[in-house]
């Protein structure tokens, strides 16, 4: 697991359109990179939703965010659409990247086991190194708690 002060591993992406985007490309400036399980499922829609109604506040922030779920390409452009959403969806089928940062995890739900990726947020600094990491969220108090750590963050605490 990526710790607070750890550099973020880059990666590249397909978003909801097929394009290519790299972690880089947000070089210099905030980032809310948050794994979350499978789009357009009741928690997921949830904690998307907050952050598509919370959008100003991130933008006030200074900082971009990035959805990533084990989903294809064309099942996060749906997602996108049927809400709404005003921010950016990453395809990671493989779940390289979130093993790379380590929330790639064994399940269990109705006695089934099974991998899929926690639901966790990291708040990335301008300088690329993760200031915050938020595990295990729940979709309703997601925003809330991302924006406390990124005020914390603006004030130097």
């Amino acid at each position: 697991m990526i710790e607070p002060g750890d550099q973020a591993p880059e990666f590249e992406l397909p978003d909801q359109d097929g394009r290519a985007v790299k972690l880089s490309d947000f070089s210099g400036q905030r980032v809310v990179l948050f794994f979350y399980p499978k789009a357009d499922t009741p928690g997921c829609t949830k904690q998307a939703c907050g952050v598509r109604d919370h959008q100003a506040d991130y933008q006030e922030a200074g900082a971009a965010v990035l959805g990533i779920s084990p989903d294809p390409v064309a099942k996060i452009k749906r997602f996108e659409e049927k809400y709404a959403l005003d921010f950016t969806l990453l395809a990671d089928e493989d779940h390289a990247v979130a093993e790379a940062y380590g929330v790639w995890v064994r399940k269990s739900m109705y006695g089934r086991t099974y991998f899929g990726n926690e639901r966790t947020t990291f708040v990335i600094g301008d300088d690329g190194r993760v200031s915050d990491v938020l595990r295990k969220v729940k979709p309703g108090e997601h925003d809330e708690q991302v924006l406390a750590a990124l005020a914390r963050t603006a004030r130097g605490a």
